[in-house]
């Protein structure tokens, strides 16, 4: 991963943004039936292990922002009352790079990109972290894992370790970082993340107006749509809308 690079990369099609190699087809890899099967029979206590020892992997490959450090005070602030959300346990971490990203684990586990976060209002960084919650409270990084470890050279390894944490090898851990986190969620994905993330925002009293004022910041930043990717990923744009109209069509 270039961390020197700016990108846009949170809540945009990866395929857009990405290298040749990041590209996976998430809909083409539930194709193969009798691999996404037999990832399917993992436990959820399995699926977590992975996805724990995919976040310490990732987080020994970045730069991680220490807890004296602006960036780290900044998120811990933020988060000091969101710890845990309806039995999930979370846990967070600022990645120091410019590139505009967030992501989140089947383990609760959620990294921020200082990019994202100089360029966000601490309620639209709340906004970020009730989306990426979504979605994994609606199941999507889950099945991510499922499909990922269905179809990849991991599958064999994690099914005859029987899941268990650290049971695979860093290439293939760092395989399924790629598919996991760099794969298109589809647009219904997207939608029921950011109506969790609405949701998260007015149990806890925040604005829920930067939701809007979020996305329409990345909206900027991918020019305003590109065309080509709108089959597939819902535009900024489009999505700032749909929470405009949440709120009644105030902003």
């Amino acid at each position: 991963m270039n961390l020197h690079r700016r990108q846009t990369l949170f809540l945009l099609p990866a395929a857009a943004l990405a290298p040749q190699a990041f590209a996976f087809d998430l809909n083409k890899a539930l194709g193969a039936a009798q691999g996404a099967a037999k990832a399917a029979s993992l436990s959820d206590d399995d699926i977590r292990a992975h996805a724990r020892s995919m976040a310490a992997q990732m987080d020994a490959q970045s730069r991680i922002a220490p807890a004296t450090s602006a960036h780290a005070k900044r998120l811990a602030a933020l988060t000091q009352s969101c710890r845990e959300d309806k039995g999930l346990a979370l846990n967070y971490k600022v990645y120091q790079t410019p590139e505009v990203n967030a992501f989140a684990l089947a383990d609760g586990s959620i990294r921020f990109y200082s990019g994202l976060m100089d360029m966000m209002s601490d309620d639209e960084v709340r906004y970020v972290i009730g989306h990426e919650i979504g979605h994994v409270q609606a199941g999507h990084s889950k099945k991510r894992m499922q499909v990922a470890l269905g179809s990849g050279a991991a599958r064999e390894a994690a099914l005859a370790a029987g899941g268990k944490a650290g049971a695979l090898a860093s290439s293939e851990l760092g395989d399924l970082f790629v598919k996991v986190v760099r794969a298109q969620h589809s647009q219904s994905n997207e939608n029921e993340a950011d109506d969790y993330a609405m949701q998260f925002l007015s149990r806890r009293q925040h604005d829920r107006r930067a939701a809007v004022s979020a996305l329409e910041k990345l909206d900027k930043m991918s020019g305003g749509g590109g065309a080509h990717w709108l089959s597939t990923h819902p535009a900024p744009r489009d999505r700032a809308q749909r929470m405009r109209t949440q709120l009644g069509g105030t902003t």
